[in-house]
């Protein structure tokens, strides 16, 4: 049967005109840091204590050198929108009383990450124990999109046809190519540090809910999971939402970025979900393709070739970017998106990817203090 999920760019699938559009949510991790000397501080916990607004919706994250800003199920765009704002805002005005900043960037400029101290916690404590020198992984900044989909079989079945995006994702969220102050010669060092972890990576072909439990109880029996929770594929099904978590993108550098990759994501998903109605199969990608697609594209980011795991062309980024514009394009109509991705994309294809950004900011005095003080800037101010 032939792989034609997503691929006719040019097909007009009709997404649920029956139906409501998908909610979806945002999940956005910064990190704390010094002003002073721009390296990353463990001290979440004092930002948070300084919160005025969204109460439960800021949290901290695996380090105190992290926090995080999770938003509630929104509808619309601007549902997202006034969060991300309002969040970025909120955690920028609670760090500057406690004299310190926050900082969109999937991993720390400056600072030790294997120096974070490990939050409060037996579940914590206990990953740090059973995975030695692999926990510094984790002291990454991630965006993850929750998007509801109504039964778990169903949500198994749009993973599987979502697969052949992830390195698209991954060259459009690329912002973290410095790691403790040096080039890590990737646009996304996140997605490779965090992809050493067993349980991390592009989700195998599942096709059912059956094998989805199956490939479940394989990584606990192997020990590569303690519990559900740590299954970290790049989409996920959430084992307490009826929500498919895509966990792909690192943090994005501006709350618009954020909000594009989020609406991004959805259309993708409304897509998806029609497809898997109208009995698409899913394309059939090997395990290691799409892996080799999601290095090239976290090494590569916007400023270089973005791998077509399904054609195996290697594509520029305004190709791939219209690729996956058009392939979501059903969605985005659904719910009126179409006009803002298109916009949000055109800026970020003219700006540069937050990882070419952040080499920008360094190459003008090639010092990585500018790069955090620009990593600062952009968090709150936005992409000007």
């Amino acid at each position: 049967m032939e792989n034609c999920s997503l691929t006719a760019d040019e097909s007009t699938v009709p997404v649920g005109t029956a139906n409501r559009p998908l909610t979806f949510g945002v999940e956005e991790e910064f990190f704390v840091v010094d002003p002073r000397t721009r390296r990353i501080l463990s001290r979440a916990p004092d930002v948070l204590a300084r919160t005025r607004a969204l109460g439960a919706h800021l949290c901290g994250e695996f380090t105190g050198a992290q926090v995080e800003a999770n938003s509630p199920v929104c509808t619309t765009a601007e549902d997202a929108r006034a969060f991300l704002e309002g969040a970025r805002g909120e955690l920028r005005r609670a760090a500057g009383d406690a004299g310190l900043a926050v900082a969109a960037t999937g991993t720390a400029v400056l600072g030790d990450p294997g120096a974070a101290a490990v939050s409060k916690g037996r579940r914590y404590a206990d990953i740090a124990a059973y995975f030695g020198a692999l926990r510094d992984a984790h002291v990454v900044c991630g965006c993850h999109v929750h998007v509801g989909i109504p039964d778990r079989s169903t949500a198994v079945a749009v993973s599987d046809h979502l697969r052949r995006w992830l390195p698209f994702l991954v060259a459009l969220s690329a912002n973290s190519p410095f790691q403790s102050g040096r080039d890590t010669g990737h646009a996304s060092w996140r997605t490779v540090s965090w992809n050493r972890l067993p349980s991390a990576g592009p989700p195998p072909l599942l096709r059912t809910l059956t094998e989805h439990e199956r490939a479940v109880r394989g990584l606990a029996a192997s020990g590569a999971i303690l519990d559900r929770h740590m299954v970290y594929w790049d989409i996920r099904l959430s084992d307490h939402l009826p929500t498919l978590e895509v966990r792909i993108g690192d943090v994005a550098a501006t709350a618009e970025e954020a909000l594009l990759f989020a609406t991004l994501t959805r259309g993708l998903a409304a897509r998806a979900l029609a497809d898997v109605r109208h009995g698409v199969p899913a394309p059939d990608l090997g395990g290691q393709t799409l892996r080799a697609a999601v290095w090239r594209a976290a090494r590569d980011g916007l400023e270089g070739v973005v791998p077509d795991p399904l054609t195996g062309e290697a594509l520029t980024a305004s190709a791939a970017m219209e690729r996956i514009r058009r392939a979501a394009l059903p969605g985005l109509a659904l719910t009126g998106d179409t006009d803002l991705v298109s916009s949000l994309l055109d800026r970020v294809l003219t700006a540069g990817s937050g990882a070419a950004r952040q080499r920008s900011a360094y190459a003008r005095r090639e010092r990585m203090s500018d790069v955090v003080d620009h990593l600062v800037a952009q968090t709150g101010e936005g992409l000007r």
